[in-house]
């Protein structure tokens, strides 16, 4: 039997070594390790390191054995500065040498040597392996050979782990976004098994993702009632999906652990395989609760202008023609009085219109607000005597401290703030005094303006402020759209100021807002 010398078994030792690691080892940073300590043994240097090129032509160097910190410092510059090229092997490659030979000759004084050969697979060059020999001399052809093939055999490797790290990254980011994800999302198995679930849609259901994944679709999306569309089971059933691209879209009411209801919006899209048969279903839920109130608000607003309009319009139509009959002739009184009615439903459609229009400029930022210094107290006093003319249950008072502060604001928008509040308050208590008073703090006032009334019912606090509200009481007794207090809060907020109502008021209803003293608020 032929005996192989020594060294010749040792090398193909390490060749056996690196291909076990080939299918071993996918942890990058532990198998360069690996391949430079074979190769710093199998050529007997003293010190070696591994130079990688990345994606972007760029070359660094990942691990370095008995290398001083001084010589990478030295290195790094020089590797920075290779100009990217199309043919790297050719190009680049002989340049890392080139600096490597002549960084080390010139830093061992000619007493080391060093060989580099490239790490190429499938015509992409990943990198050189660098060993340094602590005596003079140049390396055998039967070193470069075995380290050839050494390098060859660790760039497969190489590039399995760096496959296998970028997989790991794929995953990693797949996961950032799912979990991350405002919306819910699923990915269903073809039988409709659920294999992923994110933490939104988890928190959607109210069930821990534990309990969700592994379970079938129709067990855990079950819905009260459908009002888009047909189940996913029922669509499957039917032939969904025909093409990669036929998304289906569901929307109904979603059963939730405590019983409870979320609309949900879900969109299903397929995952087809090369063969089109159905690999994946991912399902992406989102909660429509917001686009269930913007609907309801809009038919709220289209009741409530519809009821506001037309009243005003019905009295202003039924007087002038009544003023325009030929077969009547009206005396003098009852002409003025039809005049006055119709001027005071004209003026009332001309407000709820401007007010439409101010609700729609304040919610898109559209005002620019006139600020100047400005009195409350004196915009109160005014606004009170004008008021008073209007009633003859009331009593309007005003009690403002006389050194309470000047306020830099816009003094329109803050007379139809308290023009609001007054006529509210007017509105909705039968007789009694209405209290419009100030009082100033450190950096800001507040105004509060109170009646005797029956006050705000606990219910509807919440809500007293949103755009078109009105209690079912109001609806039923009083007119009005629903703006004044919305406008308020919206005009008193542009100002960087606070407006709430006081729930220690119990003789009636109590609005109070604040606002900042001085310009630079």
């Amino acid at each position: 039997m032929l005996m192989l010398p020594d060294i010749r078994v040792r090398q193909r030792d390490y060749l056996l070594e690196i291909s076990r690691a080939l299918t071993q080892e996918l942890d990058l940073d532990t198998l360069l390790k690996r391949i430079l300590n074979v190769s710093i043994e199998m050529l007997a240097g003293q010190a070696g390191l591994i130079v990688l090129r990345s994606a972007g032509g760029q070359w660094h160097t990942r691990v370095a054995e008995g290398i001083s910190p001084a010589f990478i410092d030295d290195l790094t510059p020089l590797l920075k500065s290779i100009p990217d090229h199309e043919d790297p092997e050719n190009f680049e490659i002989p340049e890392v040498n080139r600096i490597l030979s002549q960084l080390t000759h010139a830093a061992t004084l000619g007493l080391m040597s060093g060989v580099g050969l490239p790490m190429v697979t499938q015509n992409q060059v990943l990198g050189v392996i660098f060993i340094f020999r602590g005596y003079p001399g140049v390396f055998s052809l039967n070193d470069r050979n075995v380290l050839s093939s050494f390098a060859n055999q660790a760039a497969i490797a190489v590039r399995n782990a760096q496959l296998y790290m970028t997989a790991v990254r794929n995953k990693q980011h797949l996961d950032t976004v799912l979990d991350s994800a405002a919306d819910g999302i699923l990915i269903l198995g073809p039988n409709q098994i659920i294999e992923r679930c994110n933490p939104a849609f988890s928190r959607m259901i109210s069930l821990p993702v534990e309990e969700i994944q592994g379970k079938p679709h129709d067990e855990v999306l079950i819905f009260e009632k459908l009002t888009h569309d047909v189940k996913l089971e029922d669509a499957l059933a039917g032939g969904w999906p025909l093409t990669e691209h036929a998304q289906l879209y569901v929307e109904g009411d979603l059963k939730r652990k405590d019983s409870s209801t979320l609309p949900v919006g879900i969109t299903y899209a397929p995952l087809l395989t090369q063969e089109g048969k159905l690999n994946n279903i991912i399902a992406s839920v989102r909660d429509i609760t917001r686009f269930r109130q913007a609907e309801e608000m809009k038919s709220t607003f289209i009741s409530v202008i519809s009821h506001e309009l037309k009243t005003p319009v019905a009295l202003i139509k039924g007087y002038v023609c009544t003023l325009l009959r030929e077969d009547a002739k009206w005396d003098s009184k009852f002409v003025r009085e039809s005049l006055n009615i119709i001027e005071e439903e004209s003026d009332r459609l001309n407000l709820l219109i401007e007010n439409l229009l101010d609700a729609t400029r304040l919610q898109a930022g559209g005002v620019t607000l006139k600020k100047a210094e400005i009195s409350l107290a004196a915009v109160s006093e005014r606004l009170a005597t004008r008021f008073q003319t209007q009633t003859k249950d009331h009593t309007i008072r005003v009690d403002f401290p006389t050194d309470f502060p000047l306020v830099f604001a816009d003094e329109s928008r803050l007379e139809q703030v308290i023009s609001n509040l007054i006529s509210n308050s007017i509105k909705y208590s039968e007789n009694g005094e209405i209290l419009i008073s100030g009082e100033a703090r450190k950096d800001k006032v507040i105004v509060s303006v109170s009646d005797q009334g029956q006050g705000i019912a606990p219910q509807d606090m919440p809500y007293i402020f949103d755009r078109f509200y009105r209690s079912s009481d109001a609806m039923r007794t009083k007119k009005g759209a629903g703006l004044g207090l919305y406008l308020a809060k919206s005009i008193i907020e542009s100002h960087n100021g606070r407006i709430w109502i006081d729930n220690e008021y119990k003789k009636g209803a109590r609005i109070c807002f604040s606002l900042p003293i001085g310009e630079d608020e």
